[in-house]
């Protein structure tokens, strides 16, 4: 069993039923769940550090350096590898954030380290905006839904 795989089966899972999970490939009823988003990295503790501090998450699982675990408010866990030489480009995966004050968020993720890319509104009456982590890695900011209001 892969290290990664290890740590989704241990932590995630459980130890009580990460062995039939895994040996079966199904969790429950589902053949698929998601465990986490994982970053690539070279420097998995600084990265994690930073996006636990942004989301009010916590480093749960530290294996440093080659793997570090952030668990979030929202039970997105958030994944962090060592790799040698992190993909080049745009990132092919993105986390879309939500908050009640975008504006604020992302001036305040700014000022911890984020670098602005841009600001989207070809959709009406939604507007997002693209920040990179200190990474690199792009993510979105943008307005949390309403809830719906009762008749």
């Amino acid at each position: 069993m892969a290290c990664l795989e290890w740590v989704f089966c241990r932590v995630v899972m459980g130890a009580s039923d990460a062995a039939a999970g895994w040996a079966t490939g199904r969790v429950g009823s589902m053949s698929i769940s998601v465990g986490m988003v994982t970053f690539d990295t070279t420097d998995a503790p600084a990265l994690a550090a930073w996006w636990a501090e942004q989301t009010g998450g916590a480093v749960v699982d530290d294996m440093a350096p080659f793997f570090v675990m952030v668990t979030t408010p929202t039970g997105v866990d958030l994944g962090f590898q060592k790799v040698p030489d992190p993909t080049p480009g745009k990132n092919k995966l993105h986390l879309d954030c939500g908050s009640a004050d975008p504006a604020a968020e992302v001036d305040r993720l700014v000022a911890a380290g984020a670098t602005f890319v841009a600001v989207h509104d070809e959709i009406p009456d939604f507007t997002w905006t693209v920040l990179a982590d200190p990474d690199g890695n792009q993510f979105c900011v943008a307005a949390l839904p309403e809830a719906p209001q009762p008749a």
